[in-house]
């Protein structure tokens, strides 16, 4: 009998590099560029394709989903209830398909993370000096209401009748012409990713982009990284051997690389700070068609102060179709017939309770979330005021993010469902993860150092939203890049 024959597995390539950065987001991206402008030369490896505003504009809304969202952008976060975790992974990270805000992370906030952390230099004076630089390169803009945004017009109207306040959004785009497909990708080349901006000009200056290849381990020995083994997609490995390795593989992947690698198994991912949104869909008297315009043009931050901010989202279809999934067939007839006078609201709060990586399962994170009593409270009161707002804005009838809820009509109807909705009730979404391997001291629970090194390496950078202490509040997207700016420059003076 023949012995059994087994394929042995090709030995991977190996390429020395002298800059490797693992991610292209707004981190990732800050990195490829700062470090290709000092003269580096950079290999980015991006797990994700790389997509133009013509494959963006070709392509439906449920074909860019699927492709270039992670698990479809339906990453389950299991708990009570279980939450919808969003994130993307493509050229350009997140910023291809976020709404393209950009909001500064206010001084109270940073103080209260120099507080905890133990490290004082992440404060308004230098985050705000690289705030600035991120806004002129992006081109920062105050977006008003335009052509359509019919929603956001009735929601600041409200906020005016209330004297509650709001804001214009602070947006990167240039000539937004309101495809309601921000999230998605835009098709017009208008919002200002990292894709369009600092990836072609980190190219322009040497660097080198490789989607479709994932980072699998870091191999290090004594705390120097000596090479990172990677996988393309027909399952080539390669691995590569850099002098120096800043990871930005995002508030997941980065800590479960990490992992992964025996790097801080204990601590990276211990903890994982959420926004949550809360989607409440409004019916009004008249036609709003909420489909003509973009993302929102008005942000309600009345109740910043307790984590909440209140807008309005893209009703599309698809995004209308998720809201009504698992309702009476009778309910979903009803709102679908009335399509052209819904508006769709999103209450973001930051949750008090925190997620993690609750175990790794053949390489592939499991997230748990630990929602407080506190939380549930916080979401009520969320609902309450979005309920007395969109009210105020005529809204008939809201249709609450709770599959077992009717529509409410009045007041009272807010205060019955609020008494009685649970926890396992709410539907809950997230697109915004930080803080998974905090800049903080170890005992306070930190994995990186003020340099945005893991403890005890010296080659190895962390520059995306992982190194966060906590969740600002707000459309990240400013803060991360301000921060990995902040963390590539000190590398550079240090060097």
């Amino acid at each position: 009998m023949s012995p059994i024959r087994t394929r042995r597995r090709p030995e991977p390539v190996e390429i020395d590099c002298e800059s490797l950065v693992v991610g292209s987001g707004a981190g990732g991206s800050v990195a490829a560029l700062e470090l290709a402008r000092a003269g580096r030369a950079v290999t980015v490896l991006e797990e994700g394709p790389r997509v133009t505003t013509e494959d963006l504009a070709a392509a439906g809304p449920a074909e860019s989903m699927r492709r270039l969202y992670r698990n479809g952008g339906a990453t389950a976060v299991l708990g009570t209830p279980v939450i919808a975790y969003g994130e993307a992974h493509a050229v350009g990270g997140t910023t291809v398909v976020n709404g393209g805000l950009l909001w500064e992370p206010s001084p109270t906030v940073l103080d209260r993370w120099a507080a905890w952390s133990g490290y004082r230099h992440y404060r308004a004076p230098v985050v705000g000096t690289r705030f600035a630089e991120v806004r002129r390169r992006l081109g920062m803009t105050v977006q008003d209401h335009g052509d359509g945004n019919q929603d956001s017009r009735l929601l600041a109207d409200a906020a005016d009748t209330l004297g509650w306040r709001w804001q214009h959004p602070q947006r990167v785009v240039n000539g937004c012409r309101h495809r309601n497909q921000c999230a998605t990708g835009c098709p017009t080349g208008a919002k200002q990713s990292t894709a369009l901006t600092y990836l072609p000009q980190a190219e322009a200056s040497g660097a080198r982009i490789l989607p479709g290849l994932r980072a699998d381990r870091i191999v290090h020995d004594r705390g120097t990284v000596r090479a990172v083994e990677a996988v393309d997609t027909d399952g080539r490995r390669v691995r590569y051997r850099p002098r120096t390795l800043f990871l930005a593989a995002g508030p997941i992947g980065t800590p479960a690389l990490l992992r992964r690698s025996g790097i801080h198994r204990h601590t990276a991912g211990r903890q994982l700070a959420l926004h949550l949104n809360l989607r409440t869909i409004a019916r009004f008297p008249g036609v709003v068609d909420a489909t003509r315009g973009t993302m929102f043009t008005a942000q309600v931050q009345e109740h910043s102060a307790l984590g909440m901010l209140i807008m309005p989202s893209n009703l599309t279809p698809g995004g209308l179709g998720a809201a009504l999934a698992g309702r009476d067939p009778r309910q979903v007839d009803a709102f679908l017939a009335a399509r052209a006078s819904l508006g769709m609201f999103t209450t973001q709060v930051a949750m008090q309770g925190k997620a993690r990586i609750a175990a790794m399962l053949g390489g592939t994170p499991l997230l748990r979330h630990g929602m407080t009593p506190a939380d549930h409270h916080t979401l009520r009161l969320a609902f309450r005021r979005t309920a007395t707002l969109l009210f105020a804005a005529g809204a008939v009838e809201l249709l609450p993010p709770a599959g077992t809820a009717e529509p409410l009509r009045s007041d009272a109807d807010v205060e019955r469902f609020c008494a009685r909705v649970r926890p396992g009730d709410w539907e809950l979404v997230s697109v915004h993860g930080m803080g998974s391997c905090p800049i903080a001291l170890p005992e306070r629970g930190g994995v990186c150092d003020e340099f945005g090194r893991p403890y005890g390496f010296h080659n190895l950078y962390l520059c995306d939203a992982s190194v966060l202490p906590g969740a600002p509040g707000i459309s990240p997207q400013g803060t991360i890049m301000s921060f990995a700016h902040e963390i590539v420059g000190r590398h550079l003076e240090h060097a």
